[in-house]
């Protein structure tokens, strides 16, 4: 009875704020409204702070305006993991109080899994910034996603093991569901190639202590770990741990999704990072015109010094897709007209070309195989190999 008094006054709300600004005024709408919802404090502000430099980025270096169509953001902190009924609330506010005609955001799977009937009842279009999990674009038909899936990180690791004749693997997944969407995928590939997975462990999201679970791997002697988790100071306290177990002496390699050795943590990673061979949908050293103009806009908004994240892109192609939708609609900002357009983008990313596919609404892009290196005094993940256009998954 509750849920269903929730769920009618959600309509309700809705449907009062659709006779304010819908009808006629939105014929006369002079601006399209960008609700954001991100982590901004907690254990992951540091990722919400990524995607919100490169919403902000992308709007210096293209302008306040599409289609001749103001674009404004308004932004909202849903505090990260395990705040479902926050995120909602943030996001029916967003529409009903500030108008929001278009939502961008949502790091992480349970977040955006919270809102989906939310965006169905309101008929607003959403692009997930994050939010891996394949079980999301299904619960709302207004999802699209500009980031990466569990599989677009793991299926490539798994075909570079088997290519490197790694035949047995330990996985150590963050045990929410895209850790344990990846480990399936890794799990799927690497076994059908002939490889073998001695063992495996799932880790709380936010666990900051993985000395028995590397110790647990280590006694199960296989050639490779495999590990998964969502990045942050998370993924500094395990990439720290593993060192100190020094998996090289044992003779495991070990083999992660490149959003645990992202390019922002490396500095507090150090040598850790050392041969460590990771998954990502982009590289600071792609050699293309839009990460040329991308990288020479993030150092004059950030400083010289300053290294772009994988999060920082998706976070600046997802207002790419809303800035081209525009476009495409002739400035139209109805919410079929916009996902009619969002469905069938295709950009020239900082990441290499990306497009929506029309039937899934999820990303298809190129992912790279990378390796920790030192280079100039730094430590990098450097480019060992690019699988071209790989699909999303959305069952």
């Amino acid at each position: 009875m509750n849920r269903m008094k929730l769920s009618l006054g959600v309509a309700v709300s809705l449907a009062t704020a659709a006779l304010i600004w819908g009808g006629g005024a939105q014929a006369q709408q002079k601006k399209l409204t960008v609700g954001v919802v991100l982590p901004l404090s907690g254990t992951y502000a540091d990722q919400g702070r990524h995607y919100e430099d490169g919403m902000k980025l992308y709007q210096k270096l293209h302008g306040n305006t599409a289609a001749g169509v103001p674009v404004e953001m308004v932004v909202r902190d849903d505090q990260g993991p395990g705040s479902g009924d926050l995120a909602r609330r943030l996001t029916q506010e967003l529409i009903v109080r500030n108008g929001a005609d278009v939502i961008l955001g949502y790091s992480f799977t349970p977040t955006a899994m919270s809102v989906a009937t939310l965006l169905n009842e309101a008929k607003k279009p959403a692009i997930l910034v994050n939010a891996t999990g394949a079980a999301v674009l299904p619960r709302s038909e207004y999802f699209v996603r500009v980031s990466i899936t569990a599989a677009q990180f793991a299926e490539p690791l798994a075909r570079w093991a088997l290519k490197n004749n790694i035949k047995t693997v330990y996985t150590l997944v963050a045990d929410f569901a895209p850790g344990i969407e990846m480990e399936g995928a890794f799990k799927k590939v690497f076994e059908g190639g002939g490889g073998k997975i001695v063992g495996g462990a799932r880790t709380p999201v936010s666990a900051m202590e993985y000395s028995p679970f590397l110790q647990r791997a280590i006694e199960a002697k296989p050639e490779a770990i495999f590990a998964f988790n969502p990045g942050g100071d998370v993924s500094v306290a395990f990439m720290k741990q593993a060192k100190e177990r020094n998996l090289a002496k044992a003779g495991i390699k070990l083999i992660v999704s490149g959003d645990v050795v992202d390019e922002s943590m490396l500095a507090a990673m150090g040598d850790a990072v050392d041969g460590v061979v990771s998954s990502l949908n982009y590289q600071p050293d792609l050699k293309n015109p839009a990460n040329e103009k991308f990288l020479k806009g993030f150092h004059d908004m950030m400083g010289a010094n300053a290294v772009p994240s994988a999060r920082t892109v998706q976070g600046y192609d997802g207002m790419a897709l809303i800035y081209q939708a525009l476009e495409k609609t002739g400035g139209k900002t109805d919410a079929d007209s916009l996902l009619a357009a969002l469905k069938e983008a295709k950009v020239d990313s900082p990441r290499g070309p990306i497009s929506i596919d029309p039937k899934t609404r999820d990303i298809v892009q190129n992912m790279y195989i990378r390796r920790g290196v030192q280079k100039d005094g730094k430590w990098v993940n450097a480019t060992e190999e690019t699988f071209e256009n790989i699909k999303g998954t959305a069952n």
